[in-house]
């Protein structure tokens, strides 16, 4: 439980601030709905986020104790109030021409007309964070995985990623799909948003390839002796290459929270009650991340990580689908969560197969 108290601590508070605006703004019946709301979205954002936590687990267990502070502390700062109420404010500002704080008086004093110029844009945010997602999901299909949880299929599926850009191929085809759903006069900009979601993708993996070819090099050295036990340059190539995994990390992010903010707005249009609901949930997201590091879940469940890998690629799809079906938040979360569970049941009963088999070979012998 260690791992949640401060998350326990930020919940009471933003309850408490959700208590008061509720209440400042329609009595007690505005506070019951306020705490009932804010609650409701919480558990909505665990639940879209609950992959993308194992996720972060899989890159978070590579870092050493100061890596994991930042994540907590900056990155939780960026997810929160950066992706959960700043970004939002950017998207409406710059389609709309406005300024941020007539965007942010908008939000505050006419939160229908905010929600209705967010919305209108959902097509170019699905875009982007679609097609970031599906890569996400492309390039752990194709890689030719140590552990398959569905054999007959990722085994040959690993056959493709042998092919150069084969996860961007199919990207772009489902990104060219998609755009068949937009309104004509939508499809330009459609298409930019997704191109930027492939482009910042493969940026951050250039920007980790060239990183960790620093980080090499550097060790290289030092094991033949060349930096005289300077390890300067090692530790420099080491925080440049945590620096490339956090900004992979808050892009992950930042594509997961456009699909929450988005849903958000389907239950309430009050902008703070949004924001601390959806603040609670990447809090205990965060720390979900944390204890399945320090817990060693991702090694003791071994298929866990290909269920979060393929609830990512459900939620790429819905995204794009998004764009001309409404697809209701609650078959989004629990798609998410039936993978995660199905992965933990096969992981539990791979783990009582193996135990059998070491059983038996022990008996014989």
């Amino acid at each position: 439980m260690r791992h949640f108290y401060f998350d326990m601590i930020f919940t009471t508070i933003a309850l408490l601030i959700a208590s008061w605006w509720g209440y400042s703004h329609g009595g007690m019946s505005g506070l019951i709905s306020a705490l009932s709301i804010t609650a409701i979205l919480a558990v909505m954002e665990i639940s879209l986020s609950f992959d993308n936590a194992v996720v972060n687990a899989s890159v978070l267990k590579h870092w050493n104790h100061f890596w994991k502070m930042i994540f907590l502390t900056v990155g939780i700062l960026i997810a929160v109030f950066g992706m959960r109420l700043v970004f939002p404010i950017v998207i409406v500002a710059v389609t709309a021409d406005m300024g941020m704080m007539d965007v942010i008086n908008l939000a505050l004093y006419n939160p229908n007309e905010y929600s209705a110029k967010l919305m209108a844009h959902h097509a170019e945010i699905s875009a982007f964070g679609g097609m970031f997602l599906m890569l996400v999901f492309l390039n752990f299909l194709f890689d030719d995985q140590e552990v398959h949880w569905f054999d007959w299929l990722e085994s040959r599926l690993a056959k493709f990623g042998q092919v150069d850009a084969m996860s961007v191929f199919v990207a772009l085809i489902f990104l060219m799909i998609s755009l068949t759903w937009v309104h004509p006069e939508q499809k330009s900009a459609v298409l930019i948003a997704g191109v930027w979601g492939i482009l910042v993708y493969l940026g951050v993996q250039v920007i980790s390839g060239m990183l960790e070819g620093d980080i090499e090099e550097a060790e290289e050295e030092l094991e033949e002796g060349t930096l005289s036990n300077n390890t300067t340059n090692v530790g420099s190539a080491v925080m440049k290459g945590g620096i490339a995994g956090f900004l992979y990390l808050e892009v992950l992010d930042a594509s997961f929270s456009f699909d929450g903010v988005i849903g958000a707005f389907a239950i309430t249009n009050d902008v703070i009650i949004i924001m601390l609901g959806l603040a609670i949930g990447a809090m205990f997201v965060r720390s979900m991340t944390i204890y399945l590091v320090d817990k060693g879940t991702l090694d003791e469940f071994i298929y866990l990580e290909h269920g979060a890998h393929y609830a990512i690629g459900a939620l790429a799809i819905i995204m794009l689908l998004s764009m001309k079906f409404h697809v209701p938040e609650i078959v989004t979360g629990l798609i998410g969560v039936t993978f995660i569970v199905w992965a933990v049941i096969a992981s539990l009963k791979h783990r009582k197969l193996e135990e059998a088999e070491t059983s038996g070979k022990a008996s014989s012998t």
